[in-house]
């Protein structure tokens, strides 16, 4: 009998809880959504207790060590970028909100909307990297593009002077 990847992981494990989101990535239907949505609840209180550049530091940092983790978890579960490894939407969510011009309400629902926009569509180069890259790092990077999609938009949008 087959096992389910997911039975190959364990949030006791430190590496599966944090690839999984804390356990966000294991809700259903849409891990990914979930995912994005305990990133931007942890990024927002982070954002709101830390100066942006140690902001920015800890986003990095959580970048590479997400290169270890993805790829880790990955080679447990057996699947490349399976949808319950969503630590790579905590750093794309987190990347987006280090963009917002104000932390507020109004403007961390823009960036939650807009980068689940680029990760669920995946434009040009997204999709190319998110197939051609098997590694932790090709599973960091198409959330990273993604969130370089959102944070344009979030430019445009201060720029026009969305009154948020």
């Amino acid at each position: 009998m087959n096992s389910s990847p997911l039975d190959r992981v364990s949030l006791k494990n430190p590496v599966h809880l944090l690839a999984l989101g804390f356990g966000s990535g294991l809700i259903r239907p849409a891990p990914g959504t979930w995912g994005s949505l305990a990133g931007t609840i942890l990024g927002s209180a982070l954002l709101a207790c830390l100066e942006l550049k140690i902001f920015l530091i800890l986003t990095a940092l959580c970048f590479a060590l997400g290169c270890y983790l993805c790829q880790k978890t990955a080679d447990d579960m057996g699947v490349h970028d399976h949808g319950s490894i969503v630590w790579d939407e905590f750093v794309g969510v987190f990347i987006v909100l280090a963009s917002i011009p104000t932390l507020s309400l109004p403007w961390i629902v823009i960036a939650f909307i807009l980068f689940r926009f680029f990760d669920i569509l995946k434009p040009y180069p997204i999709r190319y990297f998110d197939q051609k890259l098997k590694s932790g790092f090709g599973i960091m990077m198409d959330d990273v593009l993604a969130a370089v999609y959102a944070v344009i938009v979030i430019a445009i949008l201060s720029i026009v002077g969305l009154p948020c």
